[in-house]
């Protein structure tokens, strides 16, 4: 089977445009340090996993000055998001992976819990899998892993809600494909979830972090 290539999906980070629901808790700047950290967790993550190719699908471009100071590891290529919704562009993404038949994980970086070990039981699992999903707590998934394309799992579909995860499972077994799942991790998005940040990432932020339960 050929490597998977890994497809890290990112926004750059820059106050005021990244985390935006965590700036009442961090700040602007604290909120892009702490989006800063968890990209540089999920591109070490990525290489570590040593399942294939690794790519930064940047937005903006990578050439954009909001990424001038950002210093990328030895072996992480990159490419331009483009336009249109996030399944827009996550289709494009994989598509333009499939074509070369190599299969594929698209991951973000909001989910510090997500380790090289779940990335190689995902691409070993393609083997015989058409799909791979690792489902969030909160309804959506922090990795998606393809060896087959369909335009159905990117087209209207709710971003950024709890059905997620479930219609992207409903929508996979009415193509009639094998799909690994993985355990449901969960995602660093609001500031209730701050409180997960120390051990998953292995720090202490210093983030001022609120009280539980806020």
């Amino acid at each position: 089977m050929s490597p998977v290539r890994v497809l890290v999906f990112a926004k750059a980070p820059a106050p005021g445009r990244v985390k935006t629901r965590l700036i009442p808790a961090l700040g602007e700047g604290g909120a892009a340090r702490l989006a800063g950290l968890m990209l540089d967790r999920a591109l070490g993550q990525a290489l570590a996993a040593g399942v294939g190719p690794v790519e930064l699908c940047a937005s903006p471009a990578f050439d954009h000055p909001h990424w001038a100071d950002r210093v990328l590891p030895d072996g992480v290529g990159t490419s331009d998001q483009g336009g249109g919704d996030l399944g827009a562009r996550m289709g494009q993404a994989a598509e333009r992976s499939l074509r070369t038949k190599r299969p594929v994980l698209l991951m973000g970086t909001d989910c510090p819990a997500l380790t090289a070990r779940h990335l190689r039981a995902a691409a070993a699992a393609l083997r015989d899998h058409e799909a791979a999903l690792i489902p969030a707590r909160d309804g959506g998934y922090v990795l998606l892993g393809l060896r087959a394309f369909h335009s159905c799992l990117f087209r209207q579909v709710p971003w950024g809600t709890a059905g997620v995860a479930r219609l992207t499972r409903a929508r996979m077994a009415a193509l009639g494909w094998r799909v690994w799942t993985g355990p449901r991790l969960a995602d660093i998005d609001r500031p209730r979830d701050l409180g997960r940040l120390p051990e998953a990432l292995g720090l202490d932020l210093r983030f001022g972090l609120p009280p539980d339960g806020a």
